[in-house]
């Protein structure tokens, strides 16, 4: 078997991919998508143990996850990266269908999770909005299409509006939890007097989805495999240095918060904002315009946290249908000039506003709960799509030896599988218990008590999320059947011409 690997599809093949990402952008490229600004609260809400699980889950997934992405991303650079990746090892209908799961998390968090959250923060401490007024409206329509534009342009310009996300990210979070150590100093540190650090199995359970949702991500970059400079040496070296940031940037402003704010008191979608709310007050008389300046950082944070999962996402989509993959392979056109897969941008945009004008309608404005049913649909497509991308790196270390492989995990096809059977049973329980809250807990004899999101029942609940998956899944089935049989007929043509 050869190792020219030739996978790039005929359209993508003739696209002006530029050469414009080198190992800065890419580690700024992943830590803006990884580092998620609207699960620290969420997580923080766990309490003392969520800062013990979330320092676990980094050393026994995180690392593991980084090491398996670090030595395949090098290995098969290909633009599209986990598409190319699936489609390898398994064919091309098992990558169109895990793609679309990928994909369409991202429109749908982008349109719910991060919008709602941008809005109430604008809405709290920069300008009032109202709920449902024509402001409020506007807000979010114009915060939905600046992160599909910046998507939209080339990468070459675009790179840096992501990097600038990522330092104002690495930046805000920095100062939140040094101020939070001066309030403590000043204040005492009231929110650890009745919390808990030791880990529980009913924590683990409730927290697992979210942690995982938080860490995942360091891949991203390989969408854009063919337009960085140097994929075999800088994956690696990028992964490495935005997993350490992307670990601090987690744990340590979960432990800040949860050190001045009573647990009971910390909320996902105001948990960070609040909390800075409070310990700004160290600052006296300059604590209003620092809060607000801090506010407009969040929400430029949360643009950009968008724009980079819709750059590399849309890119993964695209290849799938450029590939015959996915209903029409028009829609994976990349623009001659841009280099950018614009029609999917568009698609994204499309898919990202319906939803966020569908969810304030069901909603009727409640921030909090189109949050927390979001975030829930979100962990769920995005950890099922690694119940097949994990497998897939397996079968390419196993059946693809003749691929050069700058890095490799250490000790070997022995620690490669290693690392792969833990992260694949983080993965594993992780998206079992977003689909299907209490389950687990009542297998090991925990009580569980399910909390109505969204102002339904658990069953109801259960019902939205089991719903939104059987519905991608059936759109995923029908456009890869379209695009077969687009090609059939393409074929047969092709076939009475000659």
């Amino acid at each position: 078997m050869s190792s020219n690997i030739t996978s790039r599809p005929p359209q993508a093949a003739t696209s002006p991919l530029q050469r414009s990402l080198k190992r800065f952008d890419i580690t700024a490229m992943a830590i803006a998508a990884v580092i998620s600004f609207d699960t620290v609260g969420q997580i923080a809400t766990g309490g003392g143990e969520a800062a013990t699980w979330t320092a676990a889950i980094a050393l026994f997934f995180l690392v593991p996850y980084a090491l398996l992405f670090a030595e395949t991303g090098a290995a098969f650079p290909q633009e599209g990266g986990p598409y190319v990746w699936v489609k390898l090892a398994f064919g091309r209908s098992a990558a169109a269908l895990t793609t679309l799961m990928y994909w369409v998390t991202n429109p749908i968090w982008l349109g719910g999770s991060l919008v709602f959250l941008a809005a109430q923060t604008w809405d709290g401490f920069v300008f009032h909005l109202g709920s449902g007024t024509v402001a409020d409206y506007t807000f979010k329509l114009l915060f939905v299409w600046i992160a599909i534009l910046t998507a939209v342009v080339s990468l070459r310009r675009g790179k840096w509006i992501t990097t600038a996300g990522a330092a104002m990210k690495v930046l805000a979070l920095a100062v939140f939890t040094l101020t939070a150590v001066f309030y403590g100093v000043q204040h005492g540190f009231d929110g650890l007097t009745d919390t808990s650090f030791t880990p529980t199995t009913a924590g683990f359970l409730a927290l697992v989805p979210i942690l995982l949702f938080a860490y995942v991500g360091f891949e991203a970059p390989n969408a854009a495999g063919e337009e960085m400079h140097d994929p075999q040496r800088d994956v690696p070296a990028a992964l490495g240095r935005s997993a350490a940031v992307a670990a601090c940037c987690y744990l340590l402003p979960v432990l800040a918060l949860l050190a001045v704010v009573p647990a009971d008191q910390v909320t996902g979608i105001g948990g960070f904002m609040e909390g800075a709310r409070l310990v700004f007050g160290v600052y006296g008389g300059a604590a209003g315009p620092l809060l607000k300046i801090t506010a407009v950082m969040f929400v430029f944070a949360l643009l950009t946290q968008g724009s980079a999962w819709m750059i590399v996402s849309d890119r993964m989509q695209a290849m799938a249908a450029a590939d015959g993959g996915f209903f029409r392979r028009g829609l994976g056109a990349f623009h001659p000039r841009l280099g950018t897969p614009v029609r999917t941008n568009l698609l994204s945009g499309a898919v990202a506003t319906v939803f966020m004008l569908v969810a304030m309608q069901v909603a009727d404005g409640d921030a909090g709960a189109v949050f927390a049913v979001v975030l829930t649909v979100a962990v769920t497509t995005l950890l099922l799509s690694y119940l097949v991308v994990i497998p897939a790196l397996v079968v390419l270390r196993i059946r693809r030896t003749d691929v050069p492989r700058p890095y490799r995990v250490p000790f070997g096809t022995r620690g490669f599988l290693l690392c792969a059977a833990l992260v694949y049973a983080w993965i594993l329980i992780g998206s079992w218990s977003a689909l299907f809250p209490g389950v687990l807990e009542q297998l090991v004899g925990i009580d569980y008590v399910f909390h109505d999101v969204w102002g339904v029942s658990r069953a109801a609940f259960e019902a939205f999320t089991l719903g939104t998956v059987a519905v991608l899944l059936i759109v995923g089935v029908i456009g890869v059947a379209v695009a077969r049989r687009q090609d059939a007929v393409r074929g047969a043509a092709f076939g009475a011409g000659s």
